[in-house]
C-alpha cells in the first residue's frame, strides 16, 4: 500500500478487529440542544483483514448514525450518554461520537459491552470516563487535543488505539495494554521512542510526523511487521535488526545522509519494503546500489518494485566493492607491515649507533687510564668492554633479540623509486630483477645503512639499474668529504640528496662545493633539491682546484687516482 493513499473505509476500528460488521454513519439534524441523533445500518459483508498502518495515518471522514442523547447533568460536569434499549440491542458493540464538538469524554453507563468507540474530530483534552468499558477492543481518538496518554489501565482487551493528530509529547501509561495490535501516534510531539518494549503483540506502530531525531529502544516488539517513521528528524537508526517480523519500514522525509547511520538494516532478514525518499541519502548517485547491495532481500524500495536487472547489477557492484575492500585491506596490512619494519630497522640502527659510541667512549677511557697506569693493560681491563660483560651490552643484546622476530630490512619499489632500509636490503641487488622494473628505476634511496657498506654494492647498482640518476642517503653515517669519492665510479648521477639526519657531513659549510668539484664529470643538476648553477661550478673549482693541483704534484699516482679519480688526474697532468 502506498503511503499517503488510503482506503476509503468507515468505521476503521471495526475493520481492525475483523468483526464482520460495516459501520455506515449518516448525518441528521440535531432535534434539540444537548442531543445528538445517529442512525446505524448493519452490513453483513465481511471486512478485509487487519487494519493497515497507512490507514491509521489517514484523516478519514465518516457519517453519523444511531439515535443517542447526550444529556447534561447537574450532578456532574460531564454529559451523560443515553441510547434506547432497541438501539443498544441492535448496535450493542459500537458507538460513534465523531465531530460532536466534545471537549470532554461523556459518561457512558450501561454500555459495558462496547467493543468499538469512536471520538474522532472533537476537542477532547483528556481520556476519561471509559474505564468501565473493559471489553473495548478499539478506541479512536484521532484529531483531538489530548496531551497525555492516560485513563486506559483497565482496558486490558484493547487491540487498537488510535491517537493520531493530538498534542502528546511522551509515550506513557501503556503498561496494561499488552494485547495491543495497532498503535497510532502520528502527528503528535513525541521526541523519543520509549515505554513500548512490553508490547510483544504489537503489529503496527505509526510514529509519523513527530519530532524523533533517532530510532532505538525497539527491543521486545517481536510481532511488529510495520513501522512508519515518515516526516520526522531522524539521523540514525538502531535496533531494527532486533525486530524478527518487521517487513515494512517507512523512513521517508527524514535527515538520513549515509548508509552507515542505518547500517543495522543490513542485518535484518525480514525486511522486504523500505523507503528513504526525501532523505539526503536518496540524492546520492550510489544510493540505490548501496541499499540493494546491503539488503539483497528487499522486494520494494521507495514504493517501487525492484527488478531482477537491478538486483543483478547490485550483485555485480557488491562483488566489485568486496574486491575493492579486500584490496584496500591488503594495502592497509602491507602499509602497517612496512611501518613496523621501518620502525624495527630504525631501532636496530639506533642501538648499533649507541653501541659504537659506547665502545668509542670506553676506548678513550681505557687510553686515558693506560696513560696514568701502564700496568693496568691486562685481561681484566679488556673484560670491562661493553661487548663482553658490561650491563649496557647486555641490555642492547636483549633488545636486539626481542626485535629478531620482526623483519630487519625492507626493499620497496614505488613507481620509479627503489627504497632500501637496513643493511640486509643490499642483498636484494643480487635478485633477478625484471628488465621492465629495472629499467623503470631512476631513484635509489638508502636508509639506516652504513655508507661504507653501500660503497661495496655501487658497481652492482650501476649494472642492475642503468637508468638510476638520483641517489638519496638518510641515516648512512656520511661523516667525511672523502666518502663522496666512491660515487665517482657510477655511470651517471643527475641528483644527489643527503639528508641531514644521520649524515654529519652536511654540517660542513663547503660540502656541496666539494661534491660538485669531485663529481664534476657528472654535470650534476640538483643537490638536495636545489638547482646547480654555473656560479656553483665556478665556486667549486676555485675552492678545490688549487688543492687538486697540489695533490697532483705531490702525491703518488695511485693515491692521486684514489682521491681525484683518473679523469681529474689527467686534467692536472699538464700542470706539472
Amino acid at each position: 500500500m502506498i503511503p499517503g493513499k488510503y482506503r476509503s473505509v468507515s468505521g476503521r476500528a471495526a475493520n481492525n478487529v475483523n468483526c464482520g460488521l460495516h459501520l455506515v454513519i449518516q448525518t441528521s439534524s440535531l432535534p434539540e440542544k444537548n442531543k445528538v441523533e445517529f442512525k446505524l445500518n448493519k452490513d453483513t459483508s465481511s471486512f478485509p483483514g487487519r487494519l493497515s498502518q497507512h490507514d491509521l495515518e489517514r484523516n478519514y471522514s465518516s457519517r453519523q448514525g444511531d439515535h443517542i442523547n447526550l444529556v447534561s447533568s447537574s450532578l456532574s460536569s460531564f454529559p451523560i450518554l443515553q441510547r434506547s434499549s432497541e438501539e443498544k440491542i441492535l448496535y450493542s458493540d459500537r458507538l460513534s461520537l465523531e465531530r460532536q464538538k466534545l471537549t470532554v469524554c461523556p459518561i457512558i453507563n450501561g454500555e459495558d459491552h462496547l467493543r468499538l468507540l469512536n471520538f474522532q474530530h472533537n476537542f477532547i483534552t483528556r481520556i476519561q470516563n471509559i474505564s468501565n468499558l473493559q471489553k473495548l477492543i478499539s478506541l479512536d481518538l484521532y484529531d483531538n487535543q489530548i496531551e497525555e496518554i492516560s485513563g486506559l489501565s483497565t482496558l486490558r482487551c484493547l487491540r487498537v488505539l488510535l491517537l493520531g493528530k493530538n498534542r502528546i509529547k511522551k509515550i506513557s501509561n501503556l503498561e496494561n495494554l499488552k494485547s495491543l495490535d495497532v498503535l497510532d501516534l502520528h502527528g503528535n510531539q513525541i521526541t523519543k521512542i520509549e515505554n513500548i518494549n512490553h508490547l510483544c503483540e504489537l503489529r503496527v506502530l505509526n510514529l509519523a510526523r513527530n519530532f524523533l531525531s533517532h530510532v532505538d529502544n525497539l527491543n521486545g516488539l517481536d510481532s511488529l511487521t510495520e513501522l512508519n517513521l515518515r516526516h520526522n528528524q531522524i539521523t540514525f537508526v538502531r535496533d531494527v535488526d532486533n525486530l524478527p517480523c518487521l517487513q515494512h519500514l517507512f523512513l521517508s522525509f527524514n535527515n538520513i545522509s549515509s548508509f552507515d547511520s542505518v547500517s543495522c538494516l543490513a542485518d535484518s532478514s525480514s525486511l522486504s519494503d523500505i523507503t528513504f525518499d526525501g532523505n539526503p541519502i536518496a540524492q546520492e548517485s550510489w544510493y540505490k546500489h548501496t541499499v540493494l547491495q546491503n539488503m539483497m532481500q528487499l522486494r520494494q524500495l521507495d514504493m517501487k518494485r525492484i527488478t531482477e536487472e537491478e538486483r543483478r547489477m547490485a550483485s555485480v557492484l557488491a562483488k566489485k566493492e568486496e574486491e575493492k575492500k579486500r584490496e584496500s585491506h591488503k594495502q592497509s596490512l602491507l602499509k602497517e607491515k612496512k611501518r613496523l619494519t621501518i620502525n624495527n630497522v630504525a631501532r636496530q640502527w639506533d642501538l648499533q649507533q649507541q653501541r659504537v659510541a659506547s665502545i668509542a667512549t670506553d676506548e678513550d677511557r681505557k687510553d686515558s687510564d693506560s696513560a696514568q697506569d701502564p700496568c693496568q693493560i691486562d685481561g681484566s681491563t679488556l673484560s670491562a668492554f661493553p661487548e663482553e660483560t658490561g650491563p649496557l651490552d647486555s641490555g642492547l643484546n636483549n633488545a636486539l633479540q626481542g626485535l629478531s622476530v620482526v623483519d630487519t630490512y625492507l626493499v620497496e619499489v614505488d613507481g620509479d623509486t627503489l627504497s632500501l632500509y637496513g643493511s640486509g636490503a643490499l642483498e636484494s641487488l643480487d635478485r633477478n630483477w625484471s628488465v621492465q622494473t629495472a629499467g623503470m628505476i631512476t631513484t635509489v634511496s638508502f636508509t639506516f645503512i652504513e655508507f661504507d657498506e653501500i660503497v661495496h654494492v655501487l658497481p652492482k647498482l650501476k649494472i642492475k639499474f642503468p637508468n638510476s640518476l638520483h641517489l638519496k642517503f638518510k641515516e648512512t653515517n656520511l661523516v667525511m668529504l672523502q666518502q663522496f669519492n666512491a660515487l665517482a665510479q657510477l655511470r651517471r648521477i643527475d641528483q644527489l640528496t643527503i639528508d641531514p639526519q644521520g649524515n654529519p657531513v652536511v654540517n660542513f659549510t663547503l660540502w656541496k662545493y666539494y661534491v660538485l668539484f669531485r663529481l664534476s664529470h657528472f654535470s650534476m643538476q640538483k643537490i638536495n633539491g636545489t638547482e646547480v648553477t654555473q656560479n656553483d661550478m665556478i665556486m667549486a673549482e676555485r675552492l678545490f682546484g688549487i688543492l687538486a693541483h697540489v695533490a697532483s704534484s705531490e702525491l703518488p699516482q695511485y693515491r692521486l687516482i684514489s682521491i681525484l679519480g683518473d679523469a681529474r688526474k689527467k686534467q692536472f697532468r699538464y700542470l706539472k
